[in-house]
């Protein structure tokens, strides 16, 4: 795996470039995660492990954020390019409320057309290094930045919650805002792609993963994050991971998208 920073220009919008290469079949549990993700496929195959089968990704897509885990299996030989946007991010790219993305993936083609998504693909198969096929991608989203404003309000927003670590009432977050309740609900989802209060358990369960370890003080962690009792801790883990803590924290192979 190797990580790419955006230009300046895209900074604002995007957190990494992250590159996925496997020699071999390559299995990673993805978590949910704050960020929507656009996927580029650059060679091989990768297929997502869904309840009713699997699905192969498409060439070009991207993803919503998602309350559940998903696997992802990297085919021998596969190389993707992951474009990580920050919490916001990619509402200047695509013209569409974000929520309408949760827990979906689809094809980048319902966004852009079929001639600007062959170009960036000839351009693509033409770059002959990692880093001159960053490039590419890089140049394709620098061209489609609009002239949106970004929702300073939802931004601000995001920093409280990631900075209470999900721990926070989202009916004084507003109130502190100085907007009703409905209108920053609609307004965050829109924006971000999920409710706060999704949004603000999807930071609690990763802070609490960020501790490394199970044990009787992630368990007295888990009872001061709002969780009622040990198993109402474990069925939201093991929804979260797909795994029990103890299962999890062995050391099974992991990836935040």
């Amino acid at each position: 795996m190797q990580i790419f920073e955006p230009a300046s220009c895209l900074d604002p919008f995007i957190k990494a470039f992250v590159v996925v290469e496997s020699n071999g079949t390559l299995v990673n549990r993805l978590l949910p995660d704050t960020s929507v993700v656009a996927a580029i496929r650059l060679q091989g195959l990768v297929h997502y492990q869904e309840e009713n089968g699997n699905a192969r990704l498409p060439v070009l897509s991207i993803s919503g954020l998602r309350k559940s885990f998903k696997i992802a299996e990297y085919g021998k030989n596969s190389a993707n390019i992951l474009v990580q946007f920050k919490e916001g991010g990619a509402a200047a790219f695509f013209d569409l409320p974000i929520h309408e993305l949760f827990e979906l993936n689809v094809g980048l083609d319902q966004f852009f057309k079929a001639s600007e998504l062959m170009l960036l693909e000839e351009q693509l198969g033409a770059a002959k290094s990692i880093q001159s096929k960053v490039n590419v991608v890089q140049q394709f989203f620098m061209a489609r930045i609009s002239n949106r404003k970004s929702d300073l309000l939802i931004a601000h927003s995001v920093e409280k919650i990631k900075a209470a670590r999900g721990l926070l009432s989202v009916k004084e977050l507003s109130d502190n805002l100085y907007v009703s309740l409905d209108v920053f609900e609609k307004r965050f989802r829109k924006v971000v792609g999920t409710t706060p209060k999704q949004f603000a358990d999807i930071v609690r369960m990763k802070a609490l993963i960020g501790e490394g370890t199970i044990n009787g003080q992630v368990l007295e962690s888990a009872l001061d994050a709002g969780f009622f009792d040990q198993s109402h801790f474990i069925r939201n883990f093991k929804k979260f991971t797909g795994q029990t803590p103890k299962e999890f924290f062995n050391g099974q192979s992991i990836h935040s998208e």
